[in-house]
């Protein structure tokens, strides 16, 4: 069981759509024509926001997309839809970066690591100081209208991209301006007249995303001044985007569940199969606790990789990393991080790239085959679980020779 939801119904009641509708011209992210007979699917997890370093949960979820993503796109017409451009304007990072400009003032960022700035952000986080909303004004605009990125961000964006590499993950476009395809009042313009929207901006009060017709609880998305929170942010992404797809697929975090079962709710009256993905975290020492609180110290994305890199080949650290945060930990959250079962999956791999790890198809297998049998039910998108503890099994042939540089290498 990987924890893939199963897809709601439309809104108004009937089948989903066997046949997506046209791509859309002129959005971000919108589909090309795809090829004969191959579904449309978009990827859209969950973004992490460029304040602190990459941890274990956020490299967890990470690697479950991309070999979702690479696995699929063998399949299917794939988009991965990721990018901190839309999430720049949440309180999260804006608030960061001018309380940045307000305590250090002019500072070059492009010598600090991500550990640096990530202590920066932690500092921020216990202040707990209010950000002014007129200081924000000017930072809104220029994210919206210029593609401007702090230097802060861009450095730890930057230094992403160079793990990404490491780790032989797809880039969906860290470093690129990728905004949005819809302002907010377009959003609630769109989500009006489908009876999901609760503007009470008129009255100095905010804006709500309302499905309780539906069972489920209002949800503020803006302030009385406009000011969009994360979910807002998503819908401004994903509404335009997602009447071009056939099935859309949502990976969070658990502790996101309501959110994404609203966003779920609002993108299937759009047309497309939504289904939501949760991927448990990973508890340090037996707890979950956010990254503003500093856990990441010593575990981060880079100093594991500086810590594995100094033994072992990057085709080993790629395979077995996968082996470890996708096989071994599960979706579940219930295993607390261990790097010496890491390190015995990063071995692990060596073995299996030597050609010693256990049965496998010889070369020309059917890796179309393979791969389409790795979906769950009713699905176009591959299930990583399914898929790469698979790698694990003894007794079951799998086709090495071109799976592993296809999809984990």
């Amino acid at each position: 069981m990987t924890g893939t939801a199963e897809p709601i119904p439309l809104l108004g009641g009937g089948p989903a759509p066997s046949h997506a509708p046209a791509a859309l011209p002129g959005v971000p992210g919108a589909p090309a024509a795809p090829r004969p007979g191959r579904p449309r699917v978009l990827l859209a997890p969950v973004t992490v926001t460029p304040c602190k370093p990459l941890t274990p949960s956020h490299l967890k979820g990470l690697l479950w997309v991309d070999v979702m993503y690479r696995a699929t796109a063998r399949l299917a017409e794939v988009t991965y839809r990721y990018s901190p451009t839309t999430y720049h304007p949440t309180d999260q990072t804006l608030g960061f970066w001018e309380y940045l400009d307000h305590t250090l003032g002019d500072t070059d960022y492009s010598r600090l690591t991500e550990e640096e700035i990530g202590e920066l952000y932690v500092g921020y986080r216990a202040a707990g100081r209010p950000t002014p909303v007129s200081a924000l004004g000017p930072y809104l605009d220029a994210i919206e209208h210029h593609g401007w990125v702090h230097p802060a961000g861009a450095r730890v964006l930057e230094l992403w991209s160079a793990q990404y590499a490491r780790l032989g993950m797809h880039d969906p476009g860290l470093v690129e301006h990728q905004p949005p395809g819809m302002a907010l009042d377009e959003v609630l313009d769109r989500l009006g007249p489908l009876g999901l929207c609760l503007d009470m901006r008129e009255y100095g009060g905010p804006v709500y995303l309302d499905a309780t017709r539906y069972g489920l609880p209002l949800r503020q998305i803006a302030t009385a001044r406009g000011r969009p929170n994360y979910l807002a942010c998503a819908l401004r992404e994903l509404i335009p985007l997602v009447p071009g797809y056939d099935e859309v697929v949502l990976l969070h975090d658990p502790e996101l569940g309501p959110d994404y079962q609203l966003l779920q709710r609002v993108l299937s009256a759009l047309g497309p199969v939504v289904r939501r993905v949760p991927v448990g975290r990973v508890p340090i020492d037996g707890r979950i606790r956010s990254a503003r609180h500093g856990d990441w110290r010593g575990h981060s994305a880079g100093a594991l990789l500086e810590a594995l890199g100094a033994d072992h080949e990057d085709a080993a650290l790629r395979l077995g990393t996968r082996l470890y945060f996708i096989a071994t930990l599960g979706p579940g959250d219930q295993q607390s991080f261990r790097p010496d079962l890491l390190r015995q999956c990063v071995i692990r791999a060596e073995r299996m790239l030597s050609g010693h790890g256990g049965p496998a198809d010889p070369p020309g297998g059917d890796l179309t085959g393979f791969l389409a049998r790795q979906r769950a039910p009713h699905a176009h998108a591959v299930d990583p679980y399914r898929l790469t503890s698979g790698l694990l099994a003894r007794r079951r042939p799998v086709p090495l020779h071109e799976l592993l540089p296809a999809v984990f290498l």
